[in-house]
């Protein structure tokens, strides 16, 4: 099976570059990496490490970035595609992991970090994340632990099927719509978020987390 791994990056040259050989380490060699519109020396890294780079030219968001690196990945035939963060919070030897759903039989398998008793999650992230999961279960009827982990894998036909045309952070929501609407078979797999100063700062803010709630409820109830 031909698995792709999806990288949304903006201003991340500090840990790019890691968290590419850190893939390679494990051989996954089909990586592209969405430079989204980063005005530091990412694409400079990029560059450097060989990687297939595809280039916003301004900052369009996360859910934009991963939506161009699905198609990239789907033009090259990919059976199975990850996305993955830019940030270093995920681990490249877990991505067997993530796979094994997928080659059973599911259409999407989603990253949870409270499956993993090995994470320690911040407590204000954990209420955040823990309120997001009530809200998708009363929105979308999608039962689940962690609703807004980029580390996830689609299959095929759910790479096809989920379009994600917020491009913002509230893409995380639309895609467990999407799984909700086109009746996609699912399952969550323990996965082990790694918490340190540089992904805390980049981190969801309680202001991006009320805005992410707004649009939740703009898409569901408005449109």
């Amino acid at each position: 099976m031909k698995i792709w791994i999806v990288i949304a990056a903006f201003n991340e040259e500090k840990m790019i570059g890691e968290v590419i050989d850190s893939l390679r380490f494990y051989d996954y060699e089909n990586i592209v990496v969405v430079d989204d519109g980063s005005v530091d020396k990412t694409f400079d890294v990029l560059k450097s490490k060989k990687v297939h780079t595809l280039t916003h030219c301004i900052n369009r968001g996360q859910g934009a970035a991963l939506q161009t690196g699905i198609d990239f990945a789907l033009s090259k035939n990919a059976d199975i595609i990850i996305t993955f963060d830019a940030d270093g919070q995920h681990f490249a030897k877990e991505i067997k992991d993530i796979i094994k759903p997928i080659t059973l039989g599911y259409d999407v398998a989603l990253g949870s970090r409270f499956l993993n008793k090995k994470t320690n999650v911040p407590v204000f992230k954990k209420f955040v994340l823990k309120g997001g999961a009530v809200i998708c279960r009363l929105f979308y009827g999608i039962k689940l632990t962690d609703t807004h982990n980029g580390f996830r894998a689609l299959s095929k036909k759910a790479a096809k099927k989920i379009k994600i045309t917020e491009d913002k952070m509230e893409h995380a929501s639309q895609i467990i719509d999407e799984i909700a609407k086109h009746k996609l078979k699912y399952k969550e797999v323990p996965v082990t978020i790694k918490y340190s100063e540089y992904s805390m700062n980049k981190g969801q803010s309680i202001f991006n987390a009320v805005k992410i709630l707004y649009k939740m409820f703009v898409n569901k109830f408005l449109k």
